[in-house]
């Protein structure tokens, strides 16, 4: 029973703490993802700088390089940013680093993030924003030699701390398995339309 009661209440202060939540689909594809601001747990660390998040991706073998179904697994991800605004900008730059994979690999990619808000359109601004995250050999583990993630996206807030997002998204990495991948195995490569709530 304290366990249950434990789990509850972790659960109503991660809800409390939530920065961000994310759905992202297409046609084939489905995706989840949820940003906790630790600047609400810890007076010492400034809001909006620094985050510890998650996120799911449900994957269709038609945007990979994946032979069928079976073979593709759900891509989970945990990361961990910390970003700041340039000074007199409305560019913000953060750092980040992320342990990810599927049921077949696992990397530590290290990568940076921007966002940039559109000098136009106040009554609904527009955010252009782009991700690169780069794992070596050395951060990979399992079937992975290398993990490489990229996105660019545009984000229009129709309401207060309500957007639509359009993106594109490229998950590859070098994987070899009995499968008889090798070489490039493309995970996911697609664009994609969602909504981004923040609290």
């Amino acid at each position: 029973m304290l366990k249950k009661i434990g789990l509850l209440a972790l659960c109503g202060v991660s809800a409390f703490a939530m920065h961000s939540v994310e759905l992202n689909i297409n046609d084939k594809d489905l995706e989840f993802g949820v940003k906790v601001d630790m600047g609400q747990f810890n007076e010492a660390t400034d809001p909006d700088t620094v985050f510890l998040g998650a996120k799911l991706l449900h994957g269709s073998k038609d945007h990979s390089d994946a032979k069928s179904s079976s073979d593709l697994n759900d891509y989970y991800e945990v990361n961990f940013l910390m970003q700041r605004k340039v000074k007199s900008t409305d560019l913000v730059i953060g750092l980040g680093v992320k342990l990810n994979g599927t049921k077949n690999y696992n990397t530590f990619p290290l990568g940076a993030e921007a966002s940039y808000k559109l000098p136009f359109g106040d009554t609904m601004p527009l955010f252009v924003n782009g991700s690169i995250y780069f794992a070596p050999e050395v951060l990979s583990m399992q079937d992975a030699k290398n993990f490489l993630e990229y996105r660019v996206g545009l984000d229009l807030e129709v309401i207060k701390n309500g957007s639509v997002t359009l993106g594109y998204r490229s998950l590859d990495t070098n994987y070899i398995s009995g499968k008889g991948y090798s070489d490039d195995f493309n995970y996911n490569k697609s664009v994609y339309i969602g909504f981004k709530f923040a609290f």
